[in-house]
């Protein structure tokens, strides 16, 4: 991997704001930007270092006193499909899948919407209007797609923003139909975008942050084999 190098001086610390996984607790983070001649190598390198993306900009948890959000990524190559897995993939072999070019589509925005009224009220994202949708998806200076996910009738299932990273595929932000919770969405996108780094000889799926405590974050240990960003570099996360 081509080693960018990045100065210090070109990060920059938000200030505390309270935690939306933990309860009683303030999060900051340490953001930068993508920018310069080569991005994509750069993100590449930051996301090996346990940063994510949003839009432009680069950022990783530097919480006061907490380090719950641990990095997490999905080993694809001959990934196990257990018994709970086969089932969801089966319950789900009628959606039919494709990857497009990162661009908004009021379709998308639609679902968006319903998905965030939906699972996510109290959130901040749920103010955003079709302008903000149209930049989280489009204003990215590094590779990204979007996968989309239909039911037989042709209606729309699911959507997810993609980055194409050197070594695997990163999920960035997914949404679903929030009345098809019978599918177990979110597992079958992960296990798609599992199946489809495989096919793509790709040897991760960069999950973003794993958080234990949190029950929206701690289900993506079931996805193993994985591994957890440690002082000690990448490590399997043990069962």
């Amino acid at each position: 991997m081509k080693r960018v190098e990045i100065p210090s001086r070109f990060f920059f610390s938000t200030p505390p704001a309270p935690c939306p996984y933990l309860d009683d607790r303030l999060e900051r983070k340490v953001v930068t930007l993508l920018a310069g001649d080569d991005p994509d190598g750069l993100h590449n390198t930051l996301s090996h270092a346990g940063f994510r993306r949003s839009q432009d900009l680069a950022y990783r948890p530097a919480c006061d006193g907490c380090d719950a959000c641990i990095p997490i990524r999905v080993r694809a190559q001959g990934f196990p499909l257990k018994k709970s897995f086969r089932r969801i993939w089966k319950t789900n072999a009628d959606i039919t899948a494709r990857i497009l070019p990162s661009e908004a589509t009021r379709e998308h925005f639609d679902l968006f919407h319903r998905y965030l009224t939906s699972r996510h009220s109290e959130g901040g994202m749920v103010d955003m209007d079709y302008s903000d949708y149209q930049a989280m998806v489009e204003e990215s200076p590094v590779r990204s797609r979007l996968s989309e996910f239909r039911k037989p009738d042709g209606s729309l299932f699911a959507v997810c923003l993609i980055d194409e990273m050197e070594d695997g595929l990163s999920l960035v932000y997914s949404f679903f139909d929030p009345d098809e919770d019978h599918r177990s969405p979110g597992s079958y996108l992960i296990l798609w975008h599992i199946a489809e780094s495989e096919r793509q000889n790709l040897s991760y799926v960069y999950l973003g942050y794993w958080i234990d405590q949190s029950p929206k974050m701690a289900y993506k240990k079931r996805f193993y084999p994985s591994e957890i960003l440690t002082r000690d570099g990448w490590q399997l996360l043990p069962k």
